[in-house]
């Protein structure tokens, strides 16, 4: 018999759920930092995405660090030996329950998961998992028989960051933990960790995704005519100026400067 399910524990190898087909919240923002200095070690601790860094991922990876720091858990990334897109804090630091340390751009593979490694249910069973998925580390010792609580504030920070996954990436379908795709080796997040009540705030509304009213009164793409009389994007009836494209695009960074932290992570 399995020893956890003898102490009556979860098995964090059974760590795994997928985004419903309906219900996909609207995009919406998290609250998120760049770890200082973390963008010089992007070369030697990323690789680019042999997919599509929007359209290809499909898979959210739960982690947690067996230490019990963020500054632990980013020195091994400092090393150039492993990366992830978000850390999570714990209570013993002063960013818990303020924000999430963004470390790797979103459209870059973090190395999180070895590439030989795979689950049947996610993604078809395929392997080389760094490359379509986005990895979230939450802090935690994990230390031996020893167990400490994930914080109510990491639990709801990670689950806003799945969410945000979904509400992002169009065709993300699995959110699974790193004991799931590797069981030989990790059993990150650990049985401690909360994975239904994660699951539960994963696929519940937050009151936190408000949607901005001068968005709100914009009239929905589908709902609009299709245009007429125009030839593309460099050959309309009506010449459009360089801003006037980007903002078209969507992309306020090439119009203002710096633009929004997602815009500029993405680009990164």
């Amino acid at each position: 018999m399995d020893p956890l399910a003898e102490q009556g524990m979860p098995d964090p190898q059974r760590y795994v759920f997928d985004f419903p087909r309906v219900g996909r919240p609207e995009p919406f923002a998290i609250s998120e930092e760049w770890y200082p200095g973390v963008k010089r070690h992007w070369a030697k601790s990323t690789s680019s995405r042999v997919c599509d860094p929007l359209l290809g991922i499909k898979s959210v990876v739960i982690h947690a660090t067996a230490g019990v720091s963020s500054e632990g858990a980013m020195s091994v990334m400092k090393a150039h030996k492993a990366s992830w897109h978000w850390v999570v804090p714990n209570e013993s630091e002063s960013q818990h329950g303020h924000f999430v340390w963004a470390c790797v751009p979103e459209a870059r593979a973090a190395w999180h998961v070895r590439n030989s490694v795979s689950h049947p249910r996610v993604n078809e069973g395929r392997n080389r998992t760094n490359h379509t998925s986005l990895a979230i580390e939450i802090v935690n010792s994990r230390a031996g028989h020893i167990a400490e609580p994930f914080s109510d504030w990491q639990v709801a920070a990670a689950a806003r960051i799945a969410r945000y996954c979904w509400a992002r990436y169009p065709n993300v379908r699995h959110v699974v933990s790193h004991a799931a795709l590797d069981p030989g080796r990790k059993s990150d997040p650990g049985p401690h960790f909360p994975w239904d009540e994660f699951k539960a705030q994963v696929l519940r509304p937050s009151e936190l995704e408000s949607i901005n009213p001068l968005v709100a009164e914009t009239t929905h793409i589908d709902l609009l005519p299709a245009a007429t009389g125009v030839d593309g994007c460099f050959g309309s009836a009506a010449p459009v100026s360089r801003a006037g494209f980007a903002a078209s695009q969507g992309r306020p960074s090439e119009v203002t400067g710096l633009g929004a932290r997602g815009d500029a992570r993405d680009r990164a």
